[in-house]
């Protein structure tokens, strides 16, 4: 989720997706999607990348030269257009629509991508091959899928395991079922415990304390619903048996392990509460294989 803002009521955006804007090879190719830059890198084009954000740290020899351009969510337009890149990569969750149609303006094509399923994943890294015209990494992509195929059986055949992982606090935030987070969850053997909640307007009204917004309010109307905030309480009423504490996009430590470590709820009396590296929740691209080996076993308890 690179740099997300999570602030207490943001003027959330409406999702946007472009198709992909060309019909030749690209050959100068500016990310500003961390799990792209890498995802790349992976797909052996690296070199085909001329610009990344300050966001994209993976992989760490490949990135080091590359020129920044800013973060995801203000990136230098000015500076990528002087890149004279033939594509941009951008995804909906990670950067601004705003960025997108200045860099249309200025006659730079932009490809907004969108994954909300380790299926949408699998499909994006077989366009990029495709698009970029570059198949060596076939194998590693049939590996992925594979290892997919074998989790989602397993967790399938497994009661799935009632989880809560945050992704900010202050206040707590997570993330329901239209997300790509939520599907990792899903195919490594865990179920959302916040999967069927949305996101109220204003703060006080997500949190319990107020009446929501009615959903035709425009103040309402194009608002992303899919991260709730929620209390401890919530926490509570929900019961779950494991809780996940992600790295990023907000940084969870001890202090927060020890506030989840003293609510009544499974996960605290069975000692179930884990730090995780946030980027196997929700980096897709080929990062997903990391997440397909290491989270069944932390999830299962294997």
């Amino acid at each position: 989720m690179g740099d997300a803002s999570h602030s207490n009521d943001e003027p959330n955006t409406t999702r946007w997706r472009m198709a992909l804007p060309i019909d030749h090879v690209p050959q100068r190719v500016v990310s500003l999607v961390p799990s792209l830059t890498e995802s790349l890198f992976d797909l052996d084009l690296g070199s085909r990348l001329v610009g990344v954000t300050a966001y994209c740290v993976r992989p760490v020899m490949g990135v080091q030269l590359l020129p920044r351009v800013g973060g995801t969510k203000n990136p230098d337009v000015d500076a990528i257009v002087r890149l004279e890149p033939d594509l941009v990569l951008m995804n909906d969750e990670e950067n601004r629509s705003e960025d997108a149609e200045a860099l249309q303006a200025a006659g730079i094509p932009v490809w907004g991508t969108g994954p909300r399923t380790i299926a949408d994943v699998l499909n994006l890294l077989w366009t990029i091959m495709d698009v970029f015209d570059h198949t060596v990494m076939v194998p590693r992509v049939h590996e992925i899928e594979r290892a997919y195929d074998y989790t989602l059986a397993a967790a399938r055949a497994a009661l799935p395991v009632p989880t809560f992982a945050p992704i900010w606090r202050d206040p707590w935030m997570t993330f329901n079922a239209d997300t790509y987070a939520h599907d990792v969850l899903r195919v490594c053997g865990a179920a959302n415990v916040f999967a069927d909640r949305e996101r109220q307007f204003p703060l006080d009204a997500d949190l319990g304390e107020a009446e929501p917004l009615p959903d035709d309010d425009p103040r309402v109307a194009g608002r992303d619903r899919r991260y709730p905030r929620i209390s401890l309480e919530e926490v509570v009423a929900a019961q779950p048996e494991l809780v996940l504490l992600p790295d990023e996009p907000y940084a969870f430590g001890e202090q927060d392990a020890e506030a989840i470590r003293a609510l009544d709820i499974p996960a605290a009396r069975s000692g179930r509460v884990y730090g995780v590296d946030g980027s196997l929740l929700t980096w897709h691209g080929t990062r997903v294989a990391y997440a397909l080996r290491d989270l069944p076993s932390l999830i299962l308890g294997e």
